[in-house]
């Protein structure tokens, strides 16, 4: 019998304007039950540093902070069987249903975090008419600070507020 994980439901409203896509959730994440929850994971310190903000501590200010910021955050595999939090041995996945976050928001930009998500986004949802980016991992797995070049890309929507 095989070991099914469980992602969590996207975070969005009808005001979001940037869909930032993940790969799936790591065991941190799943502990907490909420995205990026692994306290050395560069992602909420990368992208409340491009709004100037401090990192919310709680998952109910994490939603606030992204509802405020116009960001819809999911992952795009729901479910697969994982070895832990590697992204390498994701297998026997279900692709997260996009269009439940593109019909109701009017979504400008895709950043797929990482390689893994890019990767499975492209073989999904090649034919998608809304500008998508692949950017750096902010996993503590890639050693490299993605900060710069997260903002460059969050700046090509966000900067004309």
């Amino acid at each position: 019998m095989s070991d099914i994980k469980y992602g969590f439901g996207p975070v969005f409203d009808g005001n979001s304007r940037v869909l930032i896509l993940g790969s799936f959730p790591s065991v941190k994440s799943r502990q907490v039950q909420f995205y990026y929850g692994n306290k050395q994971n560069r992602f909420w310190k990368t992208v409340c540093g491009f709004f100037g903000e401090f990192v919310p501590g709680s998952v109910e200010e994490k939603r606030r902070f992204l509802a405020r910021r116009g960001i819809a955050l999911w992952d795009i595999v729901t479910e697969c069987e994982i070895a832990g939090s590697s992204d390498s041995s994701i297998k026997n996945y279900k692709v997260a249903a996009l269009e439940e976050v593109l019909s109701s928001a009017p979504i400008e930009l895709i950043i797929l975090n990482g390689g893994k998500a890019a990767e499975i986004f492209k073989k999904h949802y090649s034919g998608i008419d809304i500008p998508c980016v692949c950017l750096p991992s902010t996993s503590p797995a890639n050693t490299k600070d993605p900060s710069a070049v997260w903002h460059s890309a969050l700046s090509c929507v966000f900067d004309d507020d």
